[in-house]
Formats: C-alpha cells, sequence, structure tokens
C-alpha cells in the first residue's frame, strides 16, 4: 500500500515527505525530497527517537507553506499510552525550516538520543523519475553545529547547509542529540536547511531571490485572499472548492530569478514545479476574473524566452513560445533539451489569444505595444513554421528524437492521438484543436492590430485567413457519418477518426460553423464521453479507451472548463451548467482540491470519481478549472470598459454572487439567480 505523501511548497522550492515527515530513500510514483529549482537538495530526512522510527497520530497541513506532525515513539501496533510526544513543525520560506518538540509526559526523567538522518544526492527530478547517474562529485564539509553537503561538476555547482543552535554531535550523515527531559517538561530544537547554486566564483546566483520567513508568507497569503473577489453562493461545493483553489493557486505562483517583477502559475507539484508555456497560458487564462496580474507576468515572460533560431535539439523556431523551461543539471549540460524546450505546437497560438484576453479584460494597452514583435513573430510561426504538411493547417512532429515529446498538442502522452480501431497515425499530425487555437489567434492577432497597433492591412491579412482556415477546416475535419470533427489529419491528410474532448476546445476557439454545433454538444454530453462527472478524454466506445488511462479515458478538469466555456460561446447555457456542476460534485470527493485528472468510470458505477494514481495536486489548471467555471455559470465577458454579467445557473444552486472583480472599470460586481423556463426564482 502506498504510504500518505505531504507536500509543502513556496513556487519552485517543495518538500515531498511521508505522514511522519520523513523523507526516505524508497522509489515512489511521487519524488519524496526537498527540491529547488529542478534539483533535490534533501534526498533523506529522517527523525529517530532511540533509535526507532515514529508512529504518526496526526498531520495538519496549515498551510501550503507548512505542516505540523504528531508523533509518538514505536510501532503503531505496540502503541500503549505513550509518555512521550513529539511534534514536528516545518515550513519553507526560502529555506526550510523544521521545529522538533518533544514532551514527557511521564513521572520519571526520559533520557533520549534524538537523531535526524540527512543526506543530499542532488538528483536532477529527470534523474529521480529515471536513473541516478551523476558524473561530478560529492563533498562534505562538518563543522560545529553545521554541516554542509555538496555537489559540483564543472561549473555546475549545489550546496546544502543544514544548521542547528543547539549542540549536537555532528556527522557526514546527520545530527545526533543527547537529551535529558525531566517529568512534565519538554525539549525542542530548530533546524534550517539553505540551499545555494553558486558560480565559479562562489556566488550565490539565487541571491537575488528573496528568501522569504513564515510571517512574511503568512501575510502574503492574507493579502492574497484579501484583494481577491469575494465569492458568496448558497451550494457549499462551488465555495469550498473555489477557495481552495485561490489558496493553492498562491502556492503555485512562481517568481524567476532576474530583472522582472511578479510572479506565474507553474504547472503542478511535485513533477512539473517550473515554467510551463501552455499550462501557464491556459491557468492565466482561467484566473483572469480573480488574478489578472498573473497573465502579465506570463505574457511577458514567455515573450521575453520566445524563439529566435532555428535549433532542432530544443525544438525551437523563431516566434516559437517555449513549452518547458528547467534549471538542473541535465538540462545544464544539455542533455536534456529544457533550457528551455520548445516541444509544444499550442504554446504559440494560445499566447497570442491570451495576450488579446488579457487586454480585453485589463485595459493594459502599453503591454499589447511592448509585445508587438513578439505577438507578430508567434503569428507569423503558425503559418511559416507551424504548417509542416504544406496544407495550410498546424501540426507537428519532434525533431529530438531522443529527448522530444511524441505529442506536442495537450495530450501529449505517446498513445493519446488514435484512429478508432486503436491504430496510430503518422507524423506530422495535425489535430484538431490546434486548428480552432491558430483561428483564434488570427481573430484576435487582428482586433489587436487594428485597435492598437494601427495596422489595418495586417488586420485584414488576419482577418482574411481566419475565415480561410475556418472554411477550410469544416470542410476537411468534419465527419460526415459520425457527426463531429476529427480528432486529426494525419501526414496523408486521412481524418483521425476517434471521438475526443478534443471537439469542445473548437467551440472555445469559434471555428466550429453553427450549424454543426449541436451535433458536437450531442457528442458531449452523451454517453460516450460524459461520465456524470464531467467529460472523458476519449470516447469508451473507441477502442484505446481507459477510464484510468493519462489522456484515453480519465476526466480533467481543465478541459472541461475550457468545453464549458465553448458551450456557452455557442449559447448552450444549461450545458455549459451541467459539465460545471458535475466538476463541482466531483471536487467535493478531493476536498475542493481538484486534481490534475481523475478515472472516467460512469458515475452510476462508482458513485464517486475514483482517483488517478499519479496525477498532480496542487496542479495549476485544475485549480484554475472552478474559477473559470464561475465565469461561465455567471457569464462574465468584457467589452470596452464594461463587464457583461449574463448569468445562467444549473439546478442545485440558487444564487451566486462574485464581488469586487478586477478589470478595466475599476472593481465591480456580478449576481446571479437560479430562474426557471418560466421564469420565477424558487424560494
Amino acid at each position: 500500500m502506498t504510504e500518505p505523501l505531504v507536500r509543502i511548497l513556496d513556487g519552485s522550492t517543495f518538500l515531498v515527505s511521508d505522514d511522519r515527515g520523513d523523507i526516505d530513500e524508497i522509489p515512489t510514483s511521487s519524488p519524496t525530497g526537498f527540491f529547488v529549482m529542478d534539483t533535490r537538495h534533501l534526498s533523506r530526512w529522517v527523525l529517530t527517537v532511540n533509535g526507532k522510527r515514529l508512529t504518526r497520530l496526526s498531520v495538519d497541513d496549515v498551510q501550503y507553506y507548512e505542516a505540523r506532525f504528531f508523533l509518538v515513539p514505536g510501532p503503531a501496533t505496540q502503541y500503549v499510552d505513550a509518555k512521550l510526544s513529539i511534534f514536528r513543525h516545518r515550513w519553507i520560506g526560502g529555506s526550510f525550516h523544521e521545529k522538533i518538540t518533544i514532551i514527557n509526559h511521564g513521572e520519571e526523567v526520559a533520557n533520549l538520543t534524538v537523531r535526524v538522518e540527512a543526506r543530499s544526492d542532488f538528483a536532477d527530478l529527470f534523474e529521480v523519475k529515471g536513473t541516478l547517474n551523476k558524473k561530478g562529485r560529492y563533498y562534505q564539509k562538518v563543522e560545529p553545529g553545521r554541516i554542509c553537503l555538496g555537489y559540483e561538476r564543472e561549473t555546475f555547482r549545489r550546496e546544502t547547509v543544514i544548521t542547528t543552535a543547539r549542540q549536537a554531535e555532528v556527522d557526514e550523515n546527520g545530527l545526533t542529540y543527547v537529551v535529558r527531559i525531566e517529568p512534565l517538561k519538554d525539549w525542542t530544537v530548530e533546524l534550517t536547511v539553505e540551499t545555494h547554486a553558486l558560480d565559479q566564483a562562489g556566488h550565490d546566483i539565487r541571491a537575488k531571490l528573496k528568501q522569504r520567513k513564515r510571517r512574511s508568507m503568512r501575510n502574503d497569503l492574507e493579502m492574497w485572499q484579501a484583494q481577491m473577489p469575494r465569492i458568496e453562493c448558497d451550494w457549499e461545493p462551488l465555495t469550498m472548492t473555489c477557495q481552495r483553489s485561490i489558496v493553492d493557486l498562491a502556492a503555485l505562483r512562481l517568481s524567476i530569478f532576474g530583472s522582472m517583477e511578479g510572479s506565474l502559475p507553474a504547472a503542478g507539484l511535485p513533477w512539473f514545479m517550473t515554467v510551463f508555456g501552455r499550462d501557464s497560458i491556459f491557468t492565466s487564462l482561467q484566473v483572469l476574473p480573480f488574478a489578472p496580474e498573473l497573465a502579465a507576468m506570463t505574457l511577458r515572460l514567455l515573450g521575453s524566452l520566445q524563439g529566435v533560431r532555428v535549433n532542432d535539439f530544443r525544438e525551437e523556431d523563431p516566434g516559437k513560445i517555449l513549452h518547458e523551461l528547467r534549471f538542473g543539471e541535465s538540462s545544464a549540460f544539455y542533455e536534456q533539451p529544457h533550457s528551455p524546450y520548445f516541444g509544444s505546437a499550442d504554446s504559440t497560438p494560445l499566447w497570442v489569444i491570451l495576450l488579446d484576453e488579457y487586454e480585453r479584460w485589463s485595459g493594459d494597452v502599453e503591454l499589447v505595444r511592448t509585445l508587438e514583435p513578439e505577438a507578430r513573430a508567434a503569428l507569423d510561426w503558425i503559418d511559416r513554421y507551424g504548417d509542416l504538411m504544406g496544407n495550410g493547417y498546424l501540426s507537428y512532429r519532434r525533431r529530438n528524437e531522443i529527448n522530444g515529446l511524441e505529442n506536442q498538442c495537450w495530450k501529449d502522452s505517446w498513445d493519446s492521438i488514435s484512429f478508432r480501431d486503436g491504430r496510430f497515425p503518422g507524423f506530422p499530425r495535425a489535430t484538431c484543436e490546434l486548428q480552432g487555437y491558430a483561428y483564434d489567434a488570427k481573430v484576435r492577432g487582428a482586433r489587436l492590430a487594428r485597435l492598437i497597433w494601427g495596422d489595418d492591412e495586417y488586420a485584414n491579412r488576419l482577418n482574411a485567413e481566419a475565415t480561410d482556415l475556418k472554411r477550410r477546416f469544416n470542410r476537411d475535419f468534419w465527419i460526415d457519418e459520425r457527426n463531429f470533427y476529427a480528432l486529426a489529419l494525419d501526414e496523408n491528410g486521412r481524418k483521425v477518426d476517434a471521438l475526443s474532448s478534443n471537439i469542445g476546445h473548437l467551440l472555445w476557439s469559434g471555428i466550429v460553423d453553427e450549424p454543426r454545433a449541436k451535433m458536437v454538444v450531442d457528442h458531449l454530453l452523451g454517453p460516450d464521453l460524459f461520465s456524470g462527472w464531467g467529460v472523458r478524454t476519449l470516447g469508451r466506445s473507441e477502442r484505446r479507451f481507459n477510464p484510468v488511462g493519462y489522456h484515453v479515458g480519465t476526466v480533467w478538469p481543465f478541459d472541461n472548463s475550457l468545453i464549458s466555456w465553448g458551450l456557452r460561446r455557442y449559447g448552450f447555457l444549461e450545458e455549459a451548467g451541467r459539465i460545471a456542476k458535475a466538476i463541482f460534485d466531483a471536487a467535493r470527493y478531493f476536498q475542493g482540491r481538484l486534481p490534475e485528472a481523475f478515472a472516467g468510470y460512469d458515475r452510476q458505477l462508482t458513485m464517486h470519481p475514483v482517483e488517478y494514481p499519479t496525477a498532480c495536486s496542487p496542479q495549476a489548471w485544475s485549480t484554475g478549472a472552478p474559477l473559470l467555471l464561475v465565469r461561465t455559470l455567471l457569464g462574465l465577458d468584457p467589452l470596452e470598459e464594461h463587464l457583461i454579467v449574463a448569468p445562467k445557473l444549473p439546478v442545485g444552486i440558487e444564487r451566486l454572487a462574485l464581488l469586487d472583480i478586477p478589470g478595466r472599470w475599476g472593481r465591480t460586481d456580478a449576481f446571479g439567480r437560479y430562474v426557471t423556463r418560466r421564469g420565477w426564482r424558487p424560494r
């Protein structure tokens, strides 16, 4: 049985332990350790008393950045009125801090040997997933009250420094305290673990990062929550889920050292606490009514790292927006292409979409003017580099055959794109939603060109290209015999005929011809795709359907939030509410924290959503999903200097309000009431 894991985090710094607070070197499906910027700085952190491991009574994850563990000595099977209580209180704020308190409840003096074992393997996150293959050298420095564990390989040098204010016997593998506790008294020690990324001169290249203390983090969270719009709803699952999302969104904020101020959403814990183009863009879109400043930072940072050359190893092109940026050893020595890696076909048009939607929401014309060169380069990339088949469609084929992603759409697992009978199409592949993104990017780029860049000729060209793309798409992707759009076109232009949730993204982008929208909606809400908890990634009648397959049958809250948004765009308000209600229903079983994905079993079969075993949690675009669903239910849409509010609530939610919504209008409120078809409002 898998041991429960406890996670605390602060941006790119996070710690994952077992439910006793220990970090062990036993492999698990989730990485355990103390990680900073893609390097594991603690691979072992084990507390023993008199040579024995401890037993958990309970755990309190107080906030995302701290946790408390309540423990007793000895194995659980032998627990009988323990005379000692052990508390571990830990928090992250730039560094990792742990306070250990032992209370003697007995009538006699307790003579104890308290040991904290510590080890650092300095594994790159890619090594944690695979095999540890270090090419540098380890070193240790032991001083009174201090252990320095280090690793260096040429110019790459990392250190973990453990300090204690109490007298301890210190060795290369940890710290030992000889403790005497009088009856009804206690003993406390605090340890600090600091990490360093050193240059050749021995200077910490992360010194510009603010070292945050627990008090400042608490204040930061309180300020973050205070500036958020306030949700009022008579249905508790919606309120609980959105409040959890707001806190998790704060936890996932990522600040990258350098000259830029602000933060953007990291993709998710534990594997993806870094910059992801697609994930950061989608999350920023989802949370615009709540935190538009995240979109501004996402646009600036991704724009500053935009591709400038053709590089097959990193799959870079001029104008392309990155997929993933890593800071570990393997990226530093080009053993992985993530410095950054550009292997996604969707992040570039999505960046343009975010730029326009952010301006529509915020009125930040200056940022759009500043990023005009990057936006033009991104729009140029769609046709110049993205059209690999020369047929006018955005497609992908990996150029890095060793480390590159095979599928470079949002469903980026190896088996996510298949024909109905299970066969895989060849490459390049032009998935349907990519064409929707390209269409939307051109329409939005035309708006920016006309209204802000003052280039009517460019705007007319983009609009003409978008119109032509929509016409051709509805001709070439539609499957007459099945009444939905193909998942993709293969290298020969054949329609990949599997039924998938991708068709819901087409509604969001606006590329669907109006007469066909109802047929698409019927499939999305039909028994093949809709599980009762949400829309599955793949229809259950398809050969590769698997309710616990990553992209071939699971339900993704992020996916469903975009589908719901798309349904509203085409006027299917009740159907949009049905999906939103299903996702909020599912969230109740995850204590309000929606995971990356959950199993696609029928609701009548399981009666509760089944967890997907390796889902990230918290995960950015799952965190953003409930907030986008609130926008969808209230029908929020910016129009010039005003916010349109056109609510349509599903059965079971009678009242929903979002107060102090930030935007170009300053702050405003939105209210929704459930209204029946006859127009009366239930009491």
